[in-house]
């Protein structure tokens, strides 16, 4: 007979670790999903630090990374709505790269030559970035309409986008790269002047601590006034303290990435200021592109949590029919979805073009790949009637860290394509695997 006696302490021992762990996630209501994400992320990060020789998780490459991923972010909070009522948006890196190509004639070369605007002159990007604002709305409501009202397949009508608004590039300059934009449209690319300094950075963490404190506090006000569950105490200062810690953390890996030295140099001889002997340290602080992109995450988590155009939304991805059937407006809030796309997209094209400091013919490209994948990366289901913005926000972090630490390692494009696409597919199989579970 088999002895199964000396295996029942260790069993024993499992079962309470199981039971530990299970008490943990539910009396903090930590969603799984976003914490396995958020272990990948860091192993990533830790893997690619190793293999890169140390070069990845320093101040100067995290802030980059930041950076770069607020472009793909920002579409991503807006795919989610579209991926949650089971469509698709093939076109946004076309889009994209439409969209800035005409920001950038509207500012380097029709408001000067026309109107007789110079660069600098304190409108000329404003005038520039509403017209990239009017675009997309009017772009995801022609695609909207197609899809919603004359029931086109969003594959299809954004497929044919894809061909139609890259052409539509190339065709505004005939290929021409527009260069320079303006001084004060380059500020939503970052950069030394596109960044906030440290002052303004400690200043909004402390602001944003603040935010998180009294979010519990009114989350746990509002449970208690309607009789729900309460999480217990020490669980809502272990949540408070970790989104606390976070944020300070980012805030302090922003702030010591200092000014590169010819700038500082250039910047302490128009002020007047004498370089000390070791050299003068100015951080960077929080880039701007990086607050738009958390500032629309945060509008589009309200948006798709506590408003009624945010129900409708996942109710139409839960069941179309019968989100019909109990009075939406089915294809008004899928056509509206489309437009929110469309100006989340101009938003993109502005910092895309703005980092670069010119509309180019390429911008944009393969980003709608980019995009799709943070979004269902982050949780969002193809099936459609599930998904989060934080998500997929902290989708394309990986996504372009997995980028940024290919760059690293000295891959070639094609190579890095390979990866981004494996991920993708690897993605979709594990969302497969989660909803059979569920």
């Amino acid at each position: 007979m088999t002895d199964t006696t000396s295996n029942a302490p260790a069993d024993r021992a499992r079962t309470t670790e199981l039971n530990l762990v299970g008490r943990f996630l539910r009396d903090t209501e930590i969603d799984t999903r976003m914490l396995g994400m958020i272990g990948a992320l860091l192993l990533i990060w830790v893997g690619l630090h190793i293999l890169s020789g140390g070069l990845f998780l320093t101040p100067r490459n995290l802030w980059n990374l930041s950076v770069q991923s607020a472009s793909v972010a920002i579409m991503a909070t807006g795919m989610v709505l579209v991926i949650v009522t089971r469509n698709i948006d093939l076109s946004v890196g076309s889009v994209q790269g439409f969209i800035g190509m005409v920001m950038g004639v509207t500012q380097a070369e029709f408001l000067p030559r026309v109107i007789g605007m110079p660069l600098g002159d304190p409108w000329i990007w404003v005038i520039a970035l509403a017209v990239g604002l009017a675009i997309g709305l009017v772009i995801g409501a022609l695609q909207g309409f197609l899809i919603a009202y004359l029931a086109i397949p969003a594959f299809i009508v954004t497929l044919g986008g894809l061909l139609v608004w890259r052409g539509a590039a190339w065709w505004v300059t005939s290929g021409r790269t527009v260069a320079p934009l303006d001084p004060t449209f380059q500020l939503m690319g970052g950069g030394p002047a596109g960044s906030i300094g440290a002052t303004w950075s400690w200043i909004i963490a402390a602001v944003a601590c603040i935010a998180v404190v009294l979010m519990l506090m009114n989350g746990r006000r509002q449970r208690k006034r309607f009789k729900f569950p309460l999480r217990p105490v020490w669980a809502e200062v272990f949540l408070g303290v970790v989104t606390c810690g976070a944020i300070i953390g980012a805030v302090w890996i922003a702030n010591s990435y200092p000014w590169p030295i010819g700038i500082v140099r250039k910047y302490a001889e128009a002020n007047g200021i004498a370089l000390p002997e070791g050299g003068l340290f100015i951080a960077h602080g929080i880039a701007i592109p990086v607050l738009m992109a958390v500032a629309i995450g945060v509008i589009m988590t309200f948006v798709t949590t506590r408003t009624r155009f945010g129900r409708y939304v996942f109710a139409i991805g839960g069941n179309p029919e019968a989100a019909e059937l109990a009075g939406i407006n089915t294809r008004w809030v899928t056509m509206k979805i489309f437009m929110i796309m469309g100006l989340l997209t101009a938003v993109s094209a502005a910092i895309s073009s703005a980092r670069q400091n010119a509309s180019t013919n390429v911008m944009g490209t393969l980003d709608e790949l980019l995009v799709i994948a943070a979004a269902v990366i982050g949780g969002t289901s193809l099936a459609g009637g599930s998904g989060t913005v934080a998500g997929a926000m902290l989708g394309a972090l990986l996504m372009q860290s997995l980028q940024s630490g290919m760059v690293l390692l000295g891959l070639d494009t094609p190579l890095q394509n390979i990866v981004v696409g494996m991920v993708l597919v690897v993605a979709v199989w594990l969302d497969t695997l989660y909803r059979k579970r569920v």
